[in-house]
């Protein structure tokens, strides 16, 4: 955590049958989602999902690194919940 800002490592499993975490897989969160992974939609869809679970706007969520890989590092400003609150 950097401020109010949460530093997130996620390895993203696109094209799933639900949106969920998984788990904690070699330090970076599993989330599964149901967006496929084209046209930039599975990472349009992981900001939403972080915001929704974490309490704060999708404007406030950021992919810093891995725009087109499944292993991502994610920025969240303003989150009102801790990042446990995902597992």
């Amino acid at each position: 955590m950097q401020g109010d800002t949460l530093i997130l490592a996620i390895r993203v499993l696109p094209g799933a049958r639900d949106d969920a975490v998984t788990g904690v897989k070699d330090g970076a969160l599993r989330v599964r989602l149901r967006a496929p992974a084209r046209e930039g939609r599975a990472n349009q869809a992981l900001c939403a999902f972080l915001a929704e679970r974490l309490g704060t706007a999708k404007s406030r969520v950021e992919i810093l690194t891995g725009g087109s890989g499944r292993l991502k590092r994610v920025a969240v400003r303003g989150a009102r919940l801790r990042p446990e609150t995902l597992l």
